[in-house]
């Protein structure tokens, strides 16, 4: 027995395209194999025994990284195994922009090559030669790392020897026993003995063994991932421990499902380019304005390209992962959900600019906020990608009375899907220039929250009363089916019996459950306010006190509820909405795509700002939703 020292060595393979799961950011791929590689000690043969390969290492989130580079990490090894004598790993890559770069490069198939660093341990001497390179069958080693390489390593001249790090190699004398025979040709790596003369050939049962292999790990990915995405993720680990299939998890899915059953949010991260927290603290939505306000080519203009060159990059990257032409400035969908905490006293927790404690409130929660249908309880999807299609019962099984020993008619529920498609919502606020160029934490937030707000009210009149047509969603009030609660002829003053009516229409449809309210006008709160329930309550007002002032129910109260309805002869009627809000689902795309238009208001030395997004509303089922449209007010 004799020792050398030897540095990490490298392997290379190539992956298939159609091993990679874009939704999930995975990746199956082969590391290693048999393959024999010269190096500068002999032929390297990397046994694939069960016993000779550690894979602890990878095992636990061994990284991932780029051309070997360990401050290149864009992702970890989720699984690794042995299988056919190869290395396989599932492999998931990160969601910051140096991984979504690489990862993309992979789908599109410009990265193609895999290298797999590690140190040899042990090996045995298998066959000595006087005119060629000696032959060494590894008998123990460990895998440290996977990369993806964009030019494969060239293994004939000992890719990785300018490693600093050397490890000391145990070299085993041929006449050690070995699990696995030497082979006599080292180039013949995969092709089996020819079956002699008259005789059937082989059964390959390792082949079998690995096609099995690669249907039970599809079948548990459908399942988990099914199973992910809508929020039953214990019921799946329950399908795959107990071996059934996908379509029998899909079945029992939808059946748990129902007609009531809650719409589970979508994960965020999908629209997420993956920034961290202090890239998160650093950005400036101001910064990202000031950008564009400037006349392209002066000293301001680039001092402001310069100093947004961070907020510049990151819209970039978000265009690119979003798959987005921005018009302007697109604020990722990282910065919309972010909650910024800034503490005074130090100059980097933000004491140069906030002169108490600050909570600055995350822009999509100032959306919420400001929202009559966020408070009502409409199902909120935030940071989505692409179309959705949100499956719904439209009709149940049924159930027979047999006789004893018969057997029931076979019957079944049907589904279909709402779909969600996004359209693209602009609102805009003027502000003065000055402020703009203001770099106060609370400008910053008085931008936020002014756009939000704008955005918030386009929002509740188009989930109300949106046409359907001219690029606007169908609001409630132009949904099918839903029901409705006539006042008279040329409207009529609302009473005690048309809100127990608008609660009656959507109760008779067996749909009085979830986020149950009201919403309407300040225009309808005044009259029912003085409106009595019966002519002999002595002063008690439909209209009443408390968190839960109408008929028992949440009321919400928006001016973004019309009041300018017209009904026969009457004119300036209002309109009063109860519903199961929960039914009432609003999408949001992520990234905010800001302009700055420096023009419009140049006069009078204001800047206006457009904000677009793309959103879209969608009623799981027209029966949760009852409508008024024509109360007289005045």
């Amino acid at each position: 027995m004799k020792k050398i020292k030897c540095p990490m060595l490298f392997r290379t393979a190539q992956f298939s395209r159609e091993h990679i799961n874009e939704e999930n950011r995975t990746a199956e791929l082969s590391f290693s194999s048999e393959e024999p590689y010269e190096r500068w000690f002999g032929v390297e043969i990397l046994d694939h025994g069960p016993k000779s390969v550690r894979l602890g290492r990878l095992n636990g989130s061994g990284p991932l990284l780029v051309d070997h580079r360990t401050p290149d990490h864009v992702g970890v090894v989720e699984s690794v195994s042995l299988e056919n004598r190869r290395g396989r790993a599932l492999v998931r890559f990160g969601e910051s922009v140096r991984a979504s770069e690489i990862f993309k490069d992979v789908v599109d198939g410009i990265r193609k090559s895999v290298s797999v660093g590690y140190r040899v341990i042990k090996m045995v001497l298998e066959e000595q030669s006087d005119d060629g390179p000696d032959i060494y069958r590894v008998m123990d080693w460990e895998p440290l790392e996977i990369s993806l390489v964009s030019v494969p390593a060239d293994a004939t001249v000992g890719v990785g020897r300018q490693a600093v790090e050397e490890y000391e190699v145990e070299i085993i004398e041929p006449t050690q026993k070995r699990d696995i025979p030497m082979k006599t040709d080292p180039k013949d790596t995969n092709t089996p003995p020819a079956p002699a003369a008259n005789q059937p050939p082989p059964v390959d049962v390792k082949a079998i063994e690995t096609e099995a292999r690669k249907g039970e790990l599809q079948r548990i990915r459908d399942i988990t991932t099914a199973g992910e995405k809508m929020g039953h993720p214990e019921l799946a680990k329950q399908f795959v421990e107990n071996g059934k299939d996908i379509a029998e998890f899909r079945e029992v899915l939808l059946d748990k499902m129902g007609d009531a059953a809650p719409l589970k949010p979508m994960p965020e991260n999908a629209a997420a380019i993956g920034l961290n927290e202090k890239e998160i603290r650093q950005y400036s939505i101001l910064r990202a304005i000031r950008a564009q306000i400037f006349k392209s080519g002066t000293s301001e203009h680039k001092r402001a390209i310069e100093d947004a060159s961070f907020e510049l990059e990151a819209s970039r990257a978000a265009a690119e992962h979003m798959g987005k032409d921005p018009q302007g400035i697109l604020v990722p969908f990282d910065i919309l959900r972010a909650q910024r905490v800034l503490t005074a006293g130090t100059a980097s927790g933000g004491g140069d600019t906030v002169a108490t404690d600050l909570l600055a409130e995350s822009f999509i929660q100032k959306l919420d906020n400001a929202m009559a249908l966020v408070a009502a309880g409409v199902t909120r999807l935030n940071g989505l990608v692409g179309n959705v299609a949100i499956p719904r019962v439209t009709g149940g099984a049924t159930a027979y009375w047999v006789a004893e020993n018969g057997v029931p008619t076979t019957s079944q529920q049907t589904f279909d899907q709402v779909t969600l498609n996004p359209t693209t919502l602009g609102a805009f606020t003027d502000i003065s220039r000055r402020l703009i160029l203001q770099s106060s934490i609370d400008v910053e937030n008085f931008v936020q929250s002014d756009l939000a707000m704008r955005l918030a009210m386009a929002l509740d009149i188009a989930g109300l009363h949106g046409s359907g047509s001219s690029n606007q969603p169908t609001g409630i009030e132009n949904v099918s089916g839903i029901g409705s609660v006539a006042g008279g002829t040329n409207g009529l003053a609302p009473a005690w019996s048309h809100i127990v009516d608008l609660e009656s229409a959507v109760a008779n449809a067996n749909a009085a459950m979830g986020s149950l309210a009201y919403i309407t006008n300040t225009k309808v709160r005044g009259r029912l306010k003085q409106t009595e329930k019966f002519s002999t309550t002595n002063g008690n007002p439909v209209w009443g006190e408390g968190a839960a002032p109408l008929n028992g129910y949440n009321a919400v109260v928006s001016n973004q509820v019309k009041s300018d309805n017209t009904k026969g002869s009457g004119s300036a009627l209002s309109y009063i909405f109860f519903a199961n809000w929960a039914d009432l689902i609003l999408g949001m795309w992520g990234g905010l795509d800001i302009t700055a238009d420096p023009y419009t208001g140049a006069t009078a030395g204001t800047v206006r700002i457009v904000a677009l997004q793309d959103v879209q509303y969608a009623v799981r089922h027209a029966e949760s939703f009852a409508m008024m449209n024509d109360a007289i007010t005045v």
